[in-house]
């Protein structure tokens, strides 16, 4: 028998693109029946038929039509709420409307009749519980949707057909699509539920969820929070590495908080050896070209104990990185142990874009690329750093400005802080003249705070560090 002559009242129905599927996988599909509730689905019918408000509390709840099992009962969900929004909500949509609205649109008889929406709302004891039955539908929609998709993979896998590393992440952004599309709909919190938190957070004098930095100066003005996308901007050896790895290495280390460095432009042993600089005061220099005297080893084992057991603090030198990737690196710290805190990307423009059309140009892609950074500070609920490269000409002028990155318009209008770092070097590039050893850091873009600032780091190379001014 061929999937297309399959009957499948009970069982899995597959995606138009799912004959095919190996023949094994698509037996093996076939073969079990998908979860259901088809009483918790009559219920919920039953319940939106007797009452309006059981009508919004399901809307709330599930995440669409799609989550009935039965046709029939999805095509009466459709009738119900068409007269609930032409009613504007007043008028209860009971079974006579209900088959009045079902008979217009030639579809009564497809569901079973005028007394199959009669058997629905018996079958509900009372429509207080509309919530509780709506909530048993999606969930059954949800595992529905599982089975689909990891049926799909499944029989992509058994196929091995294109690239193996491509399949991968496409499987993951199926995978996050699915968890996006089974999220409660329903508002998460109201003023009242939130007020009494709101005050506490008010009397301690700080958010219990930001991070602060190393630099005492910027804190006055900036909070890192969940959600949040900082980009710091530079030229070429302006201190934006020094400056996203300076602040990884403080939340790491420093607040004992789980941290992602995801670099595409240095090798891990070039990030191992700025961070040791960083952390001990070694010269750069010496751990580069391993050339260590007694007080150098002095001044690492100081600090190797903090080292040897910074386990939450991960160091990925990828050369290619993409959306999906750093997605799926995330959970698998979720998974160990290490929920991510936070991530710094180096830089942006590094970045491989995803799915991207045949027409798009860099600037587009970046935009992309900028867009999924702030989405994933928002679904990981965590402070996202992203280092951007200004364009060439942005060297040319005394101070940059935010429309200097590269290839990117986007990044303005996605992140919620704009720091712009500003190094005044000479016509063949030494560190020399009046502003000497020192970095401005602009706060260009500031939602939660003032924007405008102009904050003096010190520019200290030979350790690998921007070192605050007040601390000198």
């Amino acid at each position: 028998m061929s999937i297309a002559d399959t009957d499948f009242d009970d069982v899995y129905v597959p995606e138009p693109d799912d004959d095919q599927l190996p023949i094994p996988v698509a037996r093996q599909a076939l073969e079990r029946k998908q979860p259901n509730d088809l009483a918790a689905e009559q219920a919920v019918l039953g319940a939106m038929m007797l009452s309006v408000s059981a009508v919004s509390e399901v809307i709330a709840t599930l995440n669409g039509p799609g989550d009935f099992y039965r046709p029939a009962h999805e095509t009466i969900y459709r009738a119900i709420l068409d007269l609930h929004d032409r009613s504007g909500g007043d008028t209860p949509p009971d079974p006579i409307l209900v088959a009045g609205e079902l008979t217009t649109r030639g579809e009564l008889q497809q569901v079973g009749g005028a007394n199959y929406l009669h058997t629905c709302v018996n079958a509900v004891p009372t429509a207080a519980n509309a919530g509780h039955y709506a909530e048993k539908v999606r969930d059954f929609a949800a595992w529905r949707k599982l089975i689909k998709t990891g049926t799909r993979l499944a029989a992509q896998g058994y196929a091995a057909m294109g690239e193996a590393p491509k399949a991968v992440q496409d499987a993951m952004a199926e995978l996050q699509q699915l968890v996006a599309g089974t999220a409660d709909v329903a508002p998460r919190l109201t003023v009242a539920e939130r007020w009494q938190e709101f005050i506490d957070d008010q009397e301690r004098g700080l958010d219990p969820r930001a991070l602060d930095t190393p630099w005492p100066d910027i804190n006055e003005v900036v909070q890192l929070l969940p959600g949040n996308l900082l980009t710091v901007g530079a030229a070429t050896a302006g201190g934006k590495s020094l400056f996203g790895m300076n602040l990884a290495q403080h939340v790491a280390l420093h607040r004992n908080k789980p941290v992602l460095v995801a670099s595409m432009e240095m090798s891990g042993k070039e990030l191992m050896a700025r961070l040791t600089s960083a952390e001990s005061g070694v010269y750069l220099e010496h751990l580069v070209k391993h050339k260590l005297d007694d007080n150098d080893w002095e001044k690492i084992a100081k600090v190797s104990d903090v080292m040897r057991n910074a386990h939450n603090f991960y160091l990925d030198d990828s050369a290619s990185q993409t959306l999906s990737k750093l997605r799926a690196k995330l959970r698998w710290m979720a998974s160990r142990g290490h929920a991510p805190a936070m991530l710094v990307c180096d830089y942006l423009q590094l970045m491989t874009p995803e799915n991207t059309k045949a027409t798009a140009n860099r600037a587009q892609e970046v935009g992309e690329i900028s867009r999924g950074l702030k989405m994933i500070a928002g679904e990981f609920e965590i402070p996202v750093v992203a280092l951007a490269q200004f364009n060439r000409n942005a060297a040319n002028r005394d101070r940059p400005k935010v429309s200097d990155f590269k290839d990117a318009s986007a990044i303005e209008q996605d992140s919620n802080i704009i720091i712009l770092l500003h190094r005044e070097l000479a016509e063949d590039g030494t560190d020399t003249g009046p502003t000497a050893g020192t970095v401005e850091a602009i706060i260009s873009k500031n939602r939660s705070g003032p924007s405008g600032r102009v904050v003096p780091l010190a520019f200290q190379g030979h350790m690998a560090r921007l070192a605050s001014m007040a601390r000198l």
